[in-house]
């Protein structure tokens, strides 16, 4: 919700401790770091209370301008800022990094002082991640844009980053001069009655009776929490004269846990210088206020007085909107010198404005600060998952600052959410996700990441007419998704099946790319059960009707499956053959040793091969003799 802030302030910038020009943050009592800030400056400076302010930082895009008047300003903090130009986009943030889980106190000083030499202050809005708490509308009041304003709230952050993004309407940049983050506790401000849910604490006032301006960066007095407290003179109303009461003597009760209100708050005080008895004793203040919101309201008290030293010595009641809400005796609930707190949530306003009036029942009515804060409802935010998936997105993508691709791609709720981005409420309402991604036709160079798989609520996706290189991510293919246009780019490799198990799939066009190898036939089958397909133009695909038919063995530009089968076989043919051979081998081998003849029985056969080959060429000779009727040698019997 939209907060329009009056708030103008002359003073400061405000820190809380002195910091190392080297690093990148402070750190103050007692509960952490501390960041300083200052926007626009190209170099660290330090102010006069010894706190170092950063050089420019953090932020998505924009460029540094320079207050008109810089003499007008006593600080380089308050003469330097950054703007946010529609060329760097409608959103544009900074990202504090390195964050530890906590409660933090965010405050900003914004100033235009007719830096552009347009006489016309912006119109924009400023929201800590996903909810709006700042509005600021053309034409601001004159000393409002010469002066600058500071505003401060209380908000939780328990992701690792602060978001402070500022969102242009219209055409007008939107300007920051300085952003500073102080760690708090927690349980601060009754933080578990109210900020279960995220609620952010907006300052609509924070008053210190009796005194003038303090605090970091306006005195040298300091916050624990980095808490800056005006006079409360400007919104004191009412008849009754009002006189301010001091002590040095020390508080007890002050700078405890959870909330460390300062002892300096209760040692001044304002009072009604008439008493009840005198017909006097009340005392007043009016709070401008949004009346579309509920409010947080904290009094402080402190018996600061010295005559009055018992029970029932000061007695006062205290309304809210003319309603009485609680009766005090500061004596009764602490004693003397003792910090005293008592807190309000105000709701159901009929007006812009809020009073807090003290009536005297005995004695004058004191009182020594009021804070009072909106209670701003928190806005859904995004899926932390799919902020990454569309962080990975925005960078494989390369996609132009001019998109203002920052922050949260859907929240808050009444911004647009990243342009050619679509968001829709969760299943169960509980936060944003991401139903649509329309790029088509934006000069786009980049690849489509992996995490795209992360958008598992991704309806439609449009990234047509661009100059996309790169493979079609295999974890593209969410059930939910039913268009997908590809077309006319450079992808390069197979179709994966992914998508093709995309059961709400109707339209697919993927025409005009490099893709190649076989198309799965569940895709194909989208266009002949009334859905549309188009894969014209990819010289590379194959294996549907329309498209060349794929060789046996090759598919999607590799080996298909059969063609590995095929092979595997035949390398374990050729292994089992090769161990056969190598097996017979080796049993061969062994035979001819074992079972060779003996040496003995070797001998003898040749004995008998040499008779008988004499006994034969002893018959040839007869039968020779007895051809040609010689004698012979031997007689027949």
């Amino acid at each position: 919700m939209a907060l329009f802030l009056t708030l103008s302030l002359l003073c400061i910038i405000f820190a809380t401790t002195t910091t190392s020009t080297n690093l990148p943050h402070s750190f103050s009592f007692p509960y952490g770091l501390a960041y300083h800030i200052d926007c626009g400056s190209p170099t660290n400076t330090t102010d006069p209370f010894n706190t170092t302010w950063l050089s420019d930082r953090y932020f998505s895009g924009g460029a540094t301008g320079i207050v008109s008047e810089p003499l007008h300003f006593h600080h380089a903090h308050e003469k330097t800022l950054r703007f946010f130009p529609i060329s760097s986009g409608k959103k544009n943030c900074y990202a504090i990094p390195s964050l530890p889980p906590s409660r933090y106190l965010l405050r900003t000083f914004v100033v235009y002082d007719n830096y552009d030499g347009r006489s016309h202050p912006p119109s924009f809005d400023v929201a800590v991640g996903s909810t709006v708490v700042f509005s600021w509308r053309s034409p601001w009041p004159l000393s409002l844009a010469r002066d600058g304003a500071y505003a401060d709230l209380f908000a939780t952050i328990l992701s690792s980053e602060a978001l402070i993004c500022f969102y242009s309407l219209a055409t007008d940049p939107p300007v920051i001069s300085s952003i500073e983050l102080f760690a708090a506790d927690l349980a601060s401000y009754d933080a578990a009655a109210i900020a279960d849910n995220g609620t952010v604490l907006v300052n609509y006032g924070r008053l210190s009776c009796g005194s003038d301006q303090w605090g970091p960066g306006f005195s040298n007095d300091s916050d624990p929490f980095g808490r800056s407290w005006q006079s409360d003179s400007e919104f004191r109303t009412g008849r009754s004269k009002v006189v301010a009461v001091s002590t040095r003597s020390s508080i007890s009760g002050a700078e405890q846990k959870p909330n460390y209100f300062p002892a300096k708050l209760y040692q001044t005080a304002a009072m009604t210088a008439t008493t009840a008895e005198e017909g006097g004793g009340v005392l007043e203040y009016e709070l401008n206020v949004d009346a579309k919101l509920d409010y947080l309201v904290w009094l402080h008290f402190a018996e600061i007085e010295g005559r009055v030293r018992r029970v029932g010595g000061r007695v006062f009641d205290v309304y809210l909107n003319e309603v009485n809400l609680t009766r005090v005796d500061i004596y009764k609930q602490v004693g003397g010198f003792a910090a005293f707190t008592w807190h309000h949530t105000v709701k159901n306003l009929s007006s812009s404005v809020l009073s807090v009036k003290l009536v005297g029942v005995v004695g004058a009515p004191l009182i020594c600060g009021i804070e009072n804060y909106a209670l701003v409802p928190s806005d859904p935010s995004t899926v932390p998952e799919q902020v990454v998936a569309m962080k990975a997105l925005k960078d494989s993508l390369r996609v132009p600052e001019r998109m203002g691709w920052n922050g949260d791609p859907c929240a808050p709720t009444n911004w647009d959410a990243w342009e050619g981005v679509t968001c829709r409420m969760s299943k169960d309402n509980s936060a944003l996700v991401i139903s649509q991604i329309d790029l088509g036709s934006q000069g786009l160079k980049g690849f489509i990441s992996d995490q795209i798989s992360l958008l598992s609520d991704l309806v439609s996706l449009n990234l047509s007419s661009n100059l996309l290189t790169g493979e079609i991510p295999s974890g593209l293919g969410q059930k939910s998704l039913i268009h997908v246009d590809l077309s006319n780019n450079q992808l390069t490799g197979s179709i994966p099946d992914s998508i093709a198990a995309s059961t709400s799939l109707q339209l697919v066009l993927l025409k005009g790319n490099l893709l190649e190898g076989q198309v799965p036939e569940q895709l194909y089958s989208i266009g002949v059960h009334g859905g549309a397909i188009d894969l014209s133009g990819n010289k590379g695909l194959c294996g549907v009707p329309s498209l060349p038919a794929c060789p046996m063995f090759w598919e999607n530009g590799k080996l298909s499956t059969h063609g590995k089968i095929a092979i595997g076989l035949s390398c374990s043919f050729v292994f089992c053959a090769i161990l056969l051979l190598v097996y017979i081998f080796i049993r061969r081998r062994r035979n001819d040793y074992d079972f060779a003849l003996p040496h003995e029985l070797t001998s003898l056969a040749a004995k008998r091969n040499r008779y008988q080959r004499q006994k034969s060429l002893m018959v040839l000779e007869m039968e020779s003799q007895h051809a040609k009727g010689l004698p012979s040698h031997f007689t027949t019997q």
